[in-house]
């Protein structure tokens, strides 16, 4: 009973013809309103007055006219009939000047048109996959394009989108078909004339495609962290140039920079691109003894944030070099990068560090 409700439920769904604006909201040259759906044909005759459908797929200059006649705005219109279409279904595309006068007349006289309802959030996504114009991992890599704001992100997206995943996956499915096949033949028919071995080929093939998902899944989560980007914690007792560093890297003051020690309270967020990678680095408060018990909960985010944290930055003060406090040695492991910071007033160059110790001067960019 479930299954036929939510089949009637789909079908009277997609039955509906939807429209929404399509391009980012707010002010611009240009905005795009998207129709989907059986409607969307009557829809732009009613809209432009027109007693024929353009030519499919070229874009044709329209007058939109509203119910009473008035002129909305001069714009274009493309007609995509399906199943040639993002959602396979009929779409029409009105290309429309992008003030706020201009949309919300025209999304205006398209809700006063019958058959046509607003479209919920990534509904005209949803209507490509249902029409197998996407599958999953495609929609998923759209998504993704649509919010990447680094080269890395566009990257991806676009090989997900194109079908680079769906390929590896229906490459895995199609194995396990066969291998599927080769068992239950071998099951099924004993006596027939089949070749020898296919249990011990299909043990052979279901372990290499062990293997080989195995070492898909075991990257390290790289696509979540080029997606969500790489977490950063800057550390480190107080006053070393924790906030200094943050605000060199941000290239603004993110964060305040002050003499006195204890400054830094919270855990400070900046998102920022290192060439085409997304990253979220954070400032923390200093790590040492305090009995101010707003300071004491700035110290726990910060070695909570280390914990979590993909990557650290600890710093310390060049001249305590080489000494390193007790505090930043803790949190010294293969994730860490040991920065000695204030090498301008030093008496002793910081020349001999080892590779992951890193000598520089915020202050005066060094290092």
């Amino acid at each position: 009973l479930h299954l036929v409700f939510l089949r009637w439920l789909t079908t009277r769904y997609m039955d509906d013809t939807i429209y929404a604006l399509a391009s980012a909201p707010g002010r611009a040259g240009i905005a795009v309103v998207r129709i989907s759906g059986p409607q969307a044909g009557p829809a732009l005759l009613a809209l432009c007055r027109r007693t024929a459908l353009p030519a499919a797929r070229r874009l044709t200059r329209v007058d939109l006219i509203g119910r009473d006649g008035t002129l909305l705005d001069r714009g274009l219109a493309a007609w995509f009939p399906t199943p040639r279409s993002f959602t396979g279904e009929d779409v029409v595309e009105l290309h429309v000047h992008g003030g706020r006068a201009v949309l919300q007349a025209s999304l205006r006289a398209l809700a006063e048109l019958p058959g046509l309802r607003l479209a919920q959030p990534g509904e005209f996504t949803r209507r490509a996959f249902e029409a197998e114009q996407l599958d999953l991992t495609a929609a998923e890599g759209l998504a993704d394009l649509v919010n990447a704001e680094t080269e890395a992100q566009r990257r991806q997206a676009l090989r997900q989108l194109d079908g680079a995943l769906g390929e590896l996956y229906e490459g895995w499915r199609v194995t396990l078909l066969r291998v599927l096949a080769h068992l239950e033949a071998d099951i099924d028919f004993p006596d027939e004339d089949l070749p020898d071995g296919l249990p011990e080929a299909a043990r052979a093939e279901i372990e290499a495609l062990q293997r080989e998902i195995g070492a898909h899944l075991a990257d390290g989560h790289r696509g979540e962290r080029l997606r969500d980007g790489l977490s950063i914690v800057i550390l480190g007792a107080p006053n070393v140039g924790k906030s200094s560093l943050l605000n060199y890297l941000a290239g603004r003051d993110a964060t305040i920079v002050a003499a006195s020690a204890g400054t830094t309270r919270d855990v400070i967020e900046v998102h920022m691109d290192f060439g085409g990678f997304p990253a979220v680095i954070a400032d923390t408060a200093g790590l040492r003894e305090s009995r101010d018990p707003i300071e004491q909960e700035g110290i726990r985010r910060a070695r909570a944030r280390a914990a979590a944290a993909d990557f650290k930055v600890v710093m310390i003060d060049a001249r305590d070099w080489p000494a390193i406090p007790e505090a930043a040695r803790g949190l010294l492991d293969e994730n860490a990068l040991l920065v000695v910071n204030k090498t301008d007033l030093a008496q002793q160059v910081v020349s001999d560090a080892p590779g992951n110790v890193l000598p520089v001067s915020v202050v005066t960019g060094a290092g």
